[in-house]
């Protein structure tokens, strides 16, 4: 069975972000996998285990992501792939990743596609169904449970809340739901095999493509931080009293009456 993961490379939601000047300040700042893709990866390799085949992971974005690359292949993956846009790209989207993934796919003999359910610095949660609509092939969004036997697959997927159980067969994307498995660390061993796998880098040109060809269909203006919360207040009094001045600070100062 030929897998493939699309994983990206994320900023640590954990670690403090700074913005500057509109965007998101890359010094200092710690990336890791995209949690999500963590899952996708982990259910990868299981399917591998139970069915056989080979699982290769595939990145859109810089040369810094070999580290994230690397970890994937550390926690089993068999080969890992870098589409380097560091000298063609100065701004995509997620049409953008979807366009150069499919490119690279669609002339590969692909039985299952696995991708996080979104992406925890865009949260869009396009790029595994442009992939699908793309290679035009069906897909199956947030799943909780894979069962595969032969070319039928079941799938359960979250619904807000509940569960959903869809019927169909492969060729199949999939995006991965937390609860799906519980993602493995990769061992000290599986970190020096990894160092021996296979991680190959290509650029547009090796697709046969331009920059026009994976131009971004949208543009980030400008991101910004929250604003910081105000302390809460503590109406004293009456209680009568104390809603009509809940009332007059719900309209003067809340202005949400």
């Amino acid at each position: 069975m030929n897998i493939f993961v699309i994983m990206k490379r994320t900023f640590d939601t954990e670690e403090k972000i700074v913005v500057k000047n509109g965007q998101i300040s890359e010094d200092g700042a710690e990336f890791i996998i995209n949690p999500y893709d963590e899952y996708a990866i982990e259910e990868a390799i299981q399917v591998r285990d139970a069915n056989g085949g080979e699982v290769t992971v595939v990145t859109v974005g810089t040369e810094d992501a070999e580290k994230e690359l690397r970890t994937a292949l550390a926690m089993g993956a068999d080969k890992a792939v870098l589409i380097n846009t560091e000298d063609d790209v100065e701004a995509g989207d997620q049409f953008t990743t979807a366009k150069i993934i499919s490119e690279f796919l669609k002339d590969k003999e692909v039985d299952l596609i696995l991708g996080g359910n979104v992406a925890i610095d865009g949260g869009s949660g396009q790029v595994g169904p442009r992939v699908a609509e793309l290679l035009d092939i069906p897909y199956v969004t947030t799943i909780t449970k894979l069962e595969i036997n032969g070319k039928n697959v079941t799938v359960t997927r979250d619904v807000e809340g509940d569960s959903e159980v869809i019927e169909t067969t492969l060729p199949l994307l999939v995006t991965a739901q937390q609860g799906l498995n519980e993602p493995r660390y990769p061992s000290l061993p599986g970190i020096m095999k990894a160092k021996k796998k296979p991680l190959e880098e290509l650029e547009l040109d090796d697709l046969d493509l331009e920059e026009d060809d994976v131009e971004a269909k949208t543009k980030t203006i400008e991101i910004y931080l929250p604003p910081k919360k105000e302390a809460g207040k503590v109406l004293q009094g009456e209680l009568a009293d104390q809603v009509k001045e809940l009332v007059s600070l719900l309209h003067t100062e809340a202005k949400v009456v």
